[in-house]
């Protein structure tokens, strides 16, 4: 049977379906805030709005419930609410952040926001989460906090690195936009550092458009989370704040019929993640009957929220290179609805290690002149290729992702994605020299 990437027939030509999750709930709470005149209630001063509206206030209590926690605080996306979280915990210019080159830039970029300084640690080459050795080799005399990311799903060594940090006396930021739902133990990932971040972005588990929420026990954090993310150089006086340190004014505010949407959709949480639990156990177990790709483990105490499917290929076993395997694939499978523009729904590797960025090599952020990397000569600061190996045979070689496992897709739909897999494998004798 001719592999489609050489002029064959397509395993399948018709689209996946879309993710959907929006549903009739959604429309009702919008309606019903238009109906209410109301579409945003705060105001950049010392008043009763300063908290914002009723929509936005009844999230915060809900998502506080939900999780476990003291306190949750509603932004407009996960970017902000990592920003809000490094400036709450007092950073200073030259100080150093610990974070993963393996992740979405904004948990690298969110310390230089205050003129602190990213300091690279690699990750896990089997859960690809920061890896605790790395981590504590990174530590200075400089070093303020570390930033984990539950990246793909899975919550970080939890017990570890929070070991580390107690050593070191240092915060533990979690960005847990790819890992809601997911548990370490009997507590649910974001809740395991110091703050969490989560996102409610287009294409994360339940969303609302644009928005995020940041959750902490610890009350002090708290008021400074909401100070920052609504003008707290205006509110400081009035209110009475002593420490003014980081309390510069963002307008971070959620407007309230992403609050009213937000709601509704986390109601619907926990069946979403059964059902992609589910359909990536059938796709595991699958695509393990092939000898060059196995399916990444989840950490012994975790359950894995599967925000995409990470597997590792060994190009040894198969004769070809991961990539060129993967582009054959593609090729096999269609596009999904609603995202026809992104191809085939699997990729390989991740995104290129950060500190490869442009921004990194040249360290450029702030003016022409550096700043604020110029601020320190720390000798563990470096951005160069080789920092960060597991990362970079990861991108390079070894790890492919897919997101076809979402709610909406049928054991047919399933079917047909190791159909494609099992096509190639058994014909990639054509991909010999390629």
């Amino acid at each position: 049977m001719k592999l489609a990437i050489n002029g064959g027939a397509k395993v399948r030509i018709k689209p996946f379906p879309a993710y959907r999750v929006i549903g009739e709930e959604e429309k009702q709470a919008v309606l019903s805030v238009l109906d209410s005149g109301v579409l945003s209630r705060y105001l950049g001063c010392w008043h009763d709005d300063f908290y914002g509206g009723p929509e936005v206030q009844a999230l915060e209590r809900e998502w506080a419930e939900y999780f476990g926690i003291r306190h949750a605080i509603a932004v407009n996306s996960c970017t902000s609410g990592l920003q809000c979280a490094v400036g709450a915990i007092g950073v200073e210019p030259g100080d150093e952040v610990i974070v993963s080159p393996y992740t979405m830039t904004a948990s690298a970029t969110a310390p230089l926001v205050f003129n602190a300084i990213p300091v690279f640690a690699d990750i896990e080459p089997d859960y690809f989460c920061l890896d605790s050795a790395s981590v504590e080799s990174k530590i200075t005399s400089r070093t303020r906090a570390i930033i984990v990311v539950d990246i793909f799903g899975l919550p970080y060594d939890m017990e570890k690195i929070n070991s580390i940090a107690r050593k070191h006396r240092l915060f533990v930021i979690e960005d847990t936009a790819q890992a809601p739902g997911a548990m370490y133990g009997g507590k649910y990932a974001g809740t395991l550092g110091d703050i969490g971040v989560f996102s409610l972005n287009y294409h994360k588990h339940i969303h609302c458009g644009e928005g995020g929420i940041v959750v902490t026990d610890n009350d002090e954090l708290a008021e400074r989370i909401r100070l920052i993310r609504n003008h707290a150089e205006a509110v400081v006086e009035a209110k009475g704040a002593q420490n003014l340190v980081n309390m510069i004014g963002f307008n971070f505010r959620m407007p309230e019929m992403e609050a009213a949407i937000s709601r509704r959709q986390l109601k619907k949480l926990s069946g979403l993640i059964k059902t992609r639990m589910e359909n990536c156990a059938y796709l595991a177990g699958r695509l393990a009957e092939i000898p060059a790709i196995t399916p990444a483990r989840i950490r012994e105490s975790c359950s894995h929220a599967y925000y995409v499917q990470p597997f590792k290929f060994k190009a040894g076993l198969a004769g070809v290179s991961r990539d060129t395997f993967i582009d054959a694939v593609r090729a096999e499978l269609p596009v999904t609805e609603l995202r026809e523009k992104e191809g085939p729904l699997l990729s390989c590797g991740y995104v290129k290690p950060l500190y490869l960025q442009p921004m990194f090599q040249q360290k450029i952020a702030y003016g022409a002149c550096g700043y604020p990397f110029n601020l320190t000569q720390s000798d563990t600061i470096s951005y160069q290729k080789g920092i960060c190996p597991v990362a970079e045979l990861m991108h390079e070689r070894e790890l492919f992702l897919h997101e076809m496992m979402r709610p909406g897709m049928t054991r047919e739909d399933l079917d047909d994605v190791v159909k494609a897999f099992v096509k190639v494998w058994e014909n990639r004798d054509e991909l010999t020299g390629c």
